[in-house]
């Protein structure tokens, strides 16, 4: 199997605009309210919490899944095959023990395509959300032990400031030193086992997630930035 499949099926799979269409199903056009954004807080701002909630948890299967793809079709020999597809082991490409760092690398690329996939979606002009829930999925699958951390982070900088982006910037600076914090605990570190290319992707996606809250950034420091106020609506 050519190892650029899985990123295109990522990318594509990513680029699908959920926001949109389930705004639409309710005769509104979402990036004409609110911020104009097409991920789950406009959604639940403008349409309602059971719509929001439903394009989170779309938004976060969509990451989640070309992760997984990206874990079962690029191998590599002496991996632990525990989070990987079945189904779909006859399929994939193995690569020899030492060429792990650059099966992991391919891996991450998959994961990575996803996300660029719904922060800039060709359907929607090459525009999208801000990919922390599509993010959220696919370090679902490659670090899950670093989902109820930055969970708890992005809980408390919510409940303290009631502003979604404060928790969401926090949780993205958190992500890389989650991961390193995880590879120490793990012994991965003194070892020398630890996975060097999930840190830096994950350097990499927090980063562009804070990018992508520059306009967010830039109204807090104005005072202009909405708190939480959703709408409620059955």
């Amino acid at each position: 199997m050519p190892i650029w499949i899985p990123p295109i099926i990522a990318f594509f799979l990513g680029s699908i605009p959920f926001g949109l269409l389930i705004a639409k199903s309710q005769g509104i056009n979402i990036r004409e309210h609110g911020s104009g954004n097409i991920g789950a807080t406009n959604v639940l701002r403008v349409v309602g919490k059971k719509f929001g909630i439903t394009c989170f948890v779309l938004d976060f299967i969509k990451g989640l899944i070309p992760a997984l793809i990206g874990i079962s079709l690029i191998q590599y020999f002496g991996q632990s095959l525990s989070m990987t597809i079945h189904a779909l082991s006859g399929l994939a490409t193995t690569l020899p023990e030492d060429q792990r760092a650059t099966a992991q690398t391919l891996q991450l690329i998959t994961g990575l395509c996803a996300i660029l996939g719904h922060n800039y979606s060709p359907w929607v002009g090459f525009k999208g959300g801000k990919g922390i829930a599509t993010s959220a999925g696919v370090f679902c699958a490659f670090a899950p032990f670093a989902i109820p951390i930055l969970i708890l982070v992005w809980c408390a900088f919510f409940f303290t400031t009631r502003y979604v982006s404060v928790a969401s910037i926090t949780a993205s600076a958190a992500l890389p030193l989650t991961v390193l914090w995880g590879s120490w605990y793990h012994g991965k570190i003194a070892n020398g086992t630890w996975n060097k290319p999930l840190f830096f992707f994950s350097l990499f996606i927090g980063a562009m997630a804070i990018w992508k809250h520059r306009s967010n950034i830039q109204k807090l420091l104005n005072g202009t930035e909405n708190r939480f106020t959703p709408k409620k609506k059955s």
